[in-house]
C-alpha cells in the first residue's frame, strides 16, 4: 500500500503505540481493588493487539485464550469515530472506531493506540468514497449470484436495472414537484 498524498502510511500501523501501555495502566489504578487483574487483562490485550490496512480493507486480531479476528472492507464502512478523553489526550493518544451497517451499537472495528488519528480517519474515508465513486486505483465489487461466473453479464444487467429505476425515480420526484409548486 502506498503512502496518501499528505506522507501518511498505515500500513505501518501493525500495533498500538506504547503510550496504549501507559494509558492502560493509570485505567488500571483507578480501579483500586481491582488493580491487578485489570492490569493483566489490559496488557495481554495490549500484547495481542494487532492491525493490518491493506488495499482490502482494515484487519484487528486481539486475545490470547480467546482469539478475535475483525476484517471490514472498505466498502462496508458506514462512519468513522475519533475519541480521546482526558488521559488519551494528555498522552496524544486516540482511538478510531469504525461503524459498518452491520446493526450494532458498538464499532465494528476499534483502532486504540493511534498517535495519528486523524491522518488515519482522512485515510479511511478516502478509501471509503474511492470504493464507492469508483475512483481511478480503487475497485468495486459488484455483487453477483453465487452460481454466475466472474464476468457475467448478471451484474451489468442489475446495474442497468438500478439505473433504470433511478432514472424513473428522477422523473416521477421533478412530476410531483412540478405540480406541487403549480398548486
Amino acid at each position: 500500500m502506498s503512502p496518501s498524498p499528505d506522507g501518511f502510511d498505515p500500513s505501518v500501523i501493525t500495533r498500538p503505540h506504547e503510550r496504549l501501555m501507559t494509558y492502560y495502566v493509570i485505567i488500571a489504578a483507578l480501579t483500586l481493588p481491582a488493580f491487578p487483574i485489570t492490569l493483566l487483562v489490559l496488557y495481554i490485550q495490549y500484547r495481542t493487539l494487532r492491525y493490518r490496512f491493506d488495499e482490502e480493507g482494515v484487519w484487528r486480531r486481539e486475545g490470547l485464550l480467546w482469539r478475535r479476528e475483525v476484517n471490514v472492507a472498505y466498502r462496508r464502512i458506514q462512519d468513522i469515530h475519533l475519541t480521546n478523553g482526558l488521559i488519551q489526550r494528555w498522552l496524544g493518544l486516540a482511538t478510531v472506531s469504525i461503524q459498518t451497517a452491520a446493526g450494532s451499537a458498538t464499532a465494528e472495528v476499534t483502532i486504540e493506540g493511534v498517535l495519528e488519528a486523524e491522518a488515519l480517519r482522512d485515510f479511511l474515508y478516502t478509501k471509503m468514497r474511492g470504493v464507492r465513486d469508483g475512483q481511478p486505483g480503487t475497485t468495486i465489487r459488484t455483487p453477483i449470484h453465487a452460481d454466475a461466473a466472474p464476468g457475467d453479464a448478471t451484474g451489468d444487467e442489475a446495474l442497468a436495472l438500478l439505473t433504470d429505476i433511478r432514472d424513473s425515480l428522477r422523473r416521477l420526484e421533478d412530476r410531483l414537484g412540478g405540480s406541487a409548486r403549480a398548486q
